[in-house]
């Protein structure tokens, strides 16, 4: 990690218990789900994530094919939903890996996600306690403190209870594009800025410590007696971390860092010997994954995240390739990883922890941070307890690493050693100096062209996305011109049927028109025939009366069926009006039926014909 494997020589006793342990074991996932902010609020955002904690699942609802939904499950170690606490998330995941390095272990906590997730808020929270002493530490713990500073009183609270004789020490290191800064450091911030301070801090470089890990050179390590001392530290260091504001988070971490605490305590044998038991802690908060495009990052901030996504890349093909277990790990791709690799495969234990958003409109990064957790899952470490040194054994290191240093200043006052001329060492020293500035400027070229091809290669993969989504939305709207174009000739027939059923209905109506005036022809002419017949018989009545002389005897008989005659020609009479009123009635409620169903067929055919233009207009 930040600084060697706090090992030593061999011990001259060990017992069975500090024996190096063997047992492989997986790498810890922990997945928390922060809840939805009060932007996505206040634009109704949709949760796509669903946690179940007891289950220790979390599901994602990806929408493909238009608007088919898939849900797709993954489960860790442990799972935390958005209304979880900062003192659960601590208590049940991350104080049983403190207590194994109060046991002797190296350990490693480290945050990963989107960025806007909540990765500093569960690995720092709130730690501003000037007011607080180290008796009333647990007493006066905020609510929303994170795991470091949780970790801290852990730390303190354990070595005050077991009374032992201990040191703590801390590192706080820094990498930003790719540039080791000592956090801890002493530097002015007189200009305002803390670009401009770290802008003149020195690098420190990384190099092998010769026992299959890492070293910063030059990192400051600083100890501390309490957890007052410790968390100045961390508000000092923490203040001079590089953040920006981006449109996906008002405090966005431009850079990694790396805290690491050291822990030695002070033990005794059975057989009264003094022996020395080392722990170490270290707690990673990674810059968040970010697309350029939707964060609206320019110029530099443009490559820092393209220094950041970089290096998560590089993160990523490293769990990838021990997973596969493909042979080559390419841990030295990325500086980043170089700091990580004793808890990517190597003798620590280690314990993620991956942080989401719910927003529907994070899910493609959401599900890209669980794929990776979930394949996280499958690393196995061999972690190992650091061996117990005695404290002869510790003294004779020391009395060995005093003679050495003893040995070169003798050497250098005895100036038994290799000497230059100051004209030949001036020139060796302006040809170093020559090559510095040409291997920075080709660095800095090289750094450029790197962050430029990230850009680059960022901007190609949002242009595939988009190019991906144009084809989708044109087959999208192909299959619905497809859709229209059937709905049209459906609604053409339609046009058709109903058109010849009203030129029917029209045809129809017509010979009922003229069945109507012949019957209407037919009834006048009966009316004409019955007028003619009444004249006849009043006539013919004139004719029995002017021989009523003869008819004498049958007159009474006569003048009886005469009125019965006429009696009955008058109902015959009233009856043949009645039925040219109602034929007249029938007639009129026939033609405003026959109008009302025009009327009717033409507004159902003006309604398809524009139907018909608005499925053409929108095919």
């Amino acid at each position: 990690m930040a600084s060697s494997r706090p090992n030593s020589a061999a011990p001259s006793k060990r017992s069975a218990k500090d024996a190096t342990s063997q047992n492989e074991a997986n790498v810890k996932v922990i997945l928390r789900c922060r809840p939805m902010n009060a932007e996505e609020q206040s634009e109704n955002e949709r949760s796509v994530v669903n946690t179940r904690d007891a289950l220790r699942e979390v599901s994602i609802t990806q929408t493909v094919k238009g608007d088919k939904q898939v849900d797709r499950t993954y489960s860790f170690d442990q799972v935390f939903g958005a209304h979880a606490a900062q003192e659960d998330i601590y208590d049940d995941a991350v104080r049983p890996i403190v207590e194994e390095v109060l046991e002797g272990f190296n350990c490693t906590i480290f945050a990963y996600g989107q960025t806007g997730t909540g990765k500093t808020h569960t690995m720092e929270g709130y730690h501003d306690w000037d007011d607080a002493s180290s008796d009333s530490f647990a007493d006066s713990m905020p609510s929303n403190a994170g795991v470091i500073p949780r970790a801290m009183s852990h730390i303190f609270a354990h070595l005050k209870a077991k009374g032992v004789e201990h040191s703590v020490k801390c590192t706080f290191l820094e990498l930003y594009n790719e540039e080791i800064t000592d956090l801890l450091a002493v530097s002015d911030l007189v200009e305002g800025t803390v670009e401009a301070a770290n802008a003149k801090a020195p690098k420190h470089p990384l190099m092998e410590d010769g026992k299959g890990g890492v070293a910063v050179k030059g990192l400051e390590e600083v100890t501390v007696a309490n957890p007052e001392e410790i968390f100045d530290h961390i508000r000092r260091g923490s203040a001079k971390r590089r953040t920006a504001e981006t449109l996906m988070n008002k405090q966005s971490s431009r850079s990694h860092s790396v805290f690491s605490v050291t822990v030695h305590t002070k033990e005794s044998t059975p057989d009264g010997e003094d022996v020395i038991r080392c722990g170490k802690l270290n707690l990673v908060d990674l810059a968040g994954s970010e697309n350029i495009s939707r964060s609206g990052a320019v110029d530099k901030r443009a490559r820092e995240a393209g220094e950041i996504n970089k290096s998560l890349l590089t993160l990523g093909r490293v769990i990838a390739a021990l997973v596969s277990g493909g042979g080559h790990v390419p841990y030295r791709d990325s500086k980043l990883t170089r700091l990580l690799r004793d808890a990517l495969g190597g003798k620590s234990k280690t314990c993620i922890i991956a942080t989401v958003s719910p927003a529907a409109h994070s899910a493609e990064e959401t599900l890209q941070t669980l794929e990776y957790a979930h394949r996280a899952k499958s690393i196995k470490n061999k972690p190992e307890i650091n061996q117990r040194v005695t404290k002869n054994a510790l003294l004779k290191d020391l009395q060995k690493e005093i003679e050495r240093l003893t040995a070169d200043l003798t050497a250098t006052r005895e100036k038994n050693g290799v000497y230059l001329s100051q004209q030949s060492y001036d020139e060796q020293e302006k040809e170093r100096v020559d090559l510095k500035a040409r291997a920075d400027e080709l660095r800095s070229a090289l750094d450029l062209a790197k962050s430029e091809l990230a850009s680059l290669a960022a901007l190609f993969e949002d242009q595939k996305k988009a190019h991906k989504a144009l084809q989708r939305e044109h087959a999208t709207h192909a299959e619905k011109v497809c859709i229209a174009e059937r709905e049209a000739r459906v609604a053409t027939a339609e046009l058709s049927k109903e058109q010849r059923a009203r030129l029917e209905q029209a045809h129809l109506a017509d010979e009922f028109e003229a069945a109507q005036e012949r019957l209407r022809v037919k009834t006048d002419s009966l009316g004409d025939a019955l007028a003619s017949a009444k004249d006849e018989m009043r006539s013919l009545f004139g004719k029995i009366e002017r021989h009523s002389d003869v008819d004498a005897t049958n007159a009474s008989v006569i003048e009886s069926v005469r009125l019965d005659v006429v009696a009955r020609l008058e109902r015959l009479e009233t009856s043949l009006a009645e039925v040219k009123t109602a034929e007249e009635g029938a007639r009129k409620a026939t033609r405003r039926a026959i109008d009302d169903v025009k009327k009717a067929r033409s507004a159902e055919a003006d309604e398809l014909r524009d139907q018909l233009r608005r499925t053409r207009a929108d095919a």
